[in-house]
């Protein structure tokens, strides 16, 4: 295996050397304030060997990364049920998009779309009596730590400017897609994109995917095989919105982004890797962290294909 530790201090110290590019989320307030030139990367092995570099212990807002564990709730409890009410599509357009849910009768085209999240997190109110207390365990679980918390600074922000959220979120609910109230279901889904993380944390988190769904508690497993499969497909091919071919063609491994600047991935069977880097492309993807996973996976030549 490769000296991971290495390979990640030399990328990291290469991307510092050069020009920071792209903007933090500004149409979300609290997190317009974040220093846009923090940089933290943290790899952990199935083995839960920790590599770490940069800023790795400071906190981030999850934002969009939830996703994919909101999915993973949902999912253990309906099984392939869930795609009655949501696709496996890649969608091809921006996470915020409203364009083809008319087309598509309300139901969106994958689970990582705004839209998708928004119906998932409907779904959540029907099947748990305490959604964000379900997420907030399961959350601890898989990272070891209990410490993780909501920032109601972050959902409050949110709240305040999520418009395009609002009329996502009515507009399926006016194609028959949302059963709960639209203000709950809302509620939920800023709540749960404000978790606050480091990416040591998140690698905890993530590495279930890299491990058949088995976490490091040998008796926690969340997903089985076959879950754990179409959860990675579905991050491979839907976790970056209109940018998810590009970073299977660069970067080569199942992941998820959020526009707090995190991103994170896995290459199963060995390892989970997160990246944080605030600025954003124009596609809503962390700058510094996709150069350095398209740098780590070029460099390892460890990727899935």
């Amino acid at each position: 295996m490769a000296d991971f530790q290495s390979i990640i201090d030399d990328i990291h110290q290469q991307i510092i050397a050069q020009k920071n590019y792209g903007e933090v989320a500004g149409y979300i307030p609290e997190l317009s304030d974040i220093d846009p030139e923090k940089f933290g990367v943290s790899l952990i092995t199935v083995n839960g060997v920790c590599y770490q570099a940069g800023d790795s212990q400071d906190l981030f807002s999850l934002q969009s990364i939830v996703k994919v564990l909101l999915l993973s709730m949902a999912y253990t409890r309906l099984g392939g049920r869930l795609w009655q009410r949501v696709g496996v599509e890649p969608s091809g357009t921006p996470f915020n998009s409203l364009g083809t849910l008319e087309y598509d009768q309300g139901i969106p085209r994958n689970p990582f779309s705004n839209a998708g999240a928004i119906v998932v997190c409907d779904v959540l109110l029907d099947l748990y009596e305490n959604p964000r207390q379900a997420l907030l365990d399961m959350v601890r679980r898989l990272a070891d730590d209990d410490t993780i918390q909501y920032d109601p600074a972050v959902a409050a922000s949110e709240k305040a400017e999520g418009y395009r959220n609002v009329a996502l979120a009515n507009f399926v609910r006016s194609l028959g897609n949302i059963h709960n109230d639209v203000d709950a279901v809302l509620a939920l889904y800023f709540d749960c994109c404000s978790i606050a993380i480091n990416t040591e944390q998140l690698c905890r988190l993530f590495l279930v995917f890299a491990n058949n769904g088995q976490t490091l508690d040998e008796h926690y497993q969340l997903l089985n095989v076959s879950q754990t499969k179409r959860m990675n497909a579905i991050m491979l091919t839907c976790g970056f919105y209109d940018e998810a071919g590009d970073f299977a063609y660069q970067v080569g491994l199942p992941g998820k982004s959020g526009v707090g600047g995190g991103i994170v991935a896995v290459l199963p069977g060995h390892f989970s890797i997160a990246v944080w880097s605030p600025r954003l492309n124009e596609k809503g993807n962390s700058f510094r962290g996709l150069q350095f996973l398209e740098q780590f996976t070029t460099k390892t030549q460890l990727s899935i294909f």
